[in-house]
C-alpha cells in the first residue's frame, strides 16, 4: 500500500521502516500508527526481508512523542481506543519473528521511546534524548512503556523516569541499558545497516527461534523457560538450515542459508 508518513526502503534483505513527518518530530497521530500497522504486517509476510530497522526523519528527533494536538480533545474512550491501537503496534513489532533494530536518531519521547523499545535492540546517535514526558500533560504512557521499561532497567529506573517526566541523555540510557550502543549521528544508520546485514546473513530460523526463546522466556519461570527452549533447539534439526549451517562448518565453507 501507499503509505502518506513512512517511508519504506528495501535493500539486500534490509528493510529501512522511516518515520516522515519532520514538520511535527514525526509525532505519532491515529493515521500514521494505522499506517505502521500495516507496514508492520507487509514486512513480516515479505519473504525478501531479513530484518527491518526502524528510524525516523529528519535530524531532531526519531519520533517525538504521540500527537499531543489530536489527543488534546479526545474522549476517554477515545484516549482507551488510542492507546490500544499505539499498543497494537509495539506488539506487532515485539512479535515479529524478524529482528528489529532501532537507530534513535534524535528525540524520542512518550510513544517514540515506547516504540524504540518494542524492537530487539536499540542503536542511538550520542545526541539523543530519550523519555516518557506524559506525567507532565497529566496523562502517563499508554503505548506499552510502562510495561516494557520496567522488565528492561527495572522498576527503580522507571519509576524515575516515569514519575518524573524527565528525559534522559545518550550516555545515562546506555549506562541504564536501554540502548545498546552510541555512535555520531552521521554513523547511526550506517551502524544500523551493517549489524543488519550480519545478522542477515545467519541462519534466520534460528535467530528467530531466539527470539521467541527470550520473549517467552521472560514470562517463564527458569525452568520452564529452559525445558522451552530445549524443545525449540530440537525442532530447528528439522530444518534446512541446521543441515547447511553444520555441514558447510564441517566441509570449511560459507554456509547458504535458505531459511527453510
Amino acid at each position: 500500500m501507499e503509505f502518506k508518513s513512512l517511508l519504506l526502503d528495501i535493500t539486500d534483505g534490509i528493510a529501512k521502516l522511516t518515520v516522515n513527518r519532520p514538520e511535527s518530530l514525526n509525532a505519532l497521530n491515529a493515521e500514521l500508527l494505522s499506517e505502521l500497522e500495516c507496514a508492520v504486517y507487509q514486512l513480516e509476510q515479505d519473504s525478501a526481508v531479513k530484518v527491518v530497522i526502524v528510524t525516523g526523519a529528519g535530524e531532531k528527533a526519531f519520533v517525538a512523542g504521540a500527537d499531543i494536538k489530536e489527543m488534546s480533545s479526545m474522549t476517554p474512550y477515545q484516549a482507551h481506543q488510542f492507546a490500544l491501537k499505539g499498543q497494537r503496534v509495539v506488539l506487532s513489532l515485539q512479535k515479529m519473528k524478524k529482528p528489529v533494530i532501532a537507530a534513535v536518531n534524535g528525540y524520542a519521547l512518550g510513544g517514540g521511546l515506547e516504540l524504540a523499545l518494542a524492537c530487539d535492540f536499540i542503536y542511538a546517535s550520542d545526541k539523543a534524548k530519550l523519555g516518557f514526558p506524559e506525567v507532565t500533560l497529566g496523562i502517563m504512557p499508554g503505548f506499552g512503556g510502562t510495561q516494557n521499561l520496567a522488565r528492561l532497567v527495572g522498576p527503580g529506573r522507571a519509576n524515575e523516569m516515569i514519575f518524573s517526566g524527565r528525559m534522559i541523555s545518550a550516555e545515562k540510557a546506555l549506562a541504564w541499558g536501554v540502548v545498546n550502543e552510541l555512535f555520531p549521528a552521521e554513523a547511526l544508520l550506517s551502524k544500523a545497516v551493517e549489524t543488519a546485514a550480519t545478522i542477515g546473513g545467519t541462519g534466520l530460523i534460528g535467530v528467530g527461534y531466539a527470539k521467541d526463546a527470550i520473549a517467552n522466556g521472560l514470562n517463564m519461570t527458569k525452568e520452564d523457560g529452559f525445558r522451552y527452549e530445549a524443545s525449540l533447539f530440537g525442532v530447528l534439526f528439522a530444518t534446512s538450515d541446521q543441515r547447511e549451517g553444520m555441514y558447510a562448518f564441517v566441509e570449511k565453507r560459507k554456509a547458504a542459508f535458505s531459511g527453510n
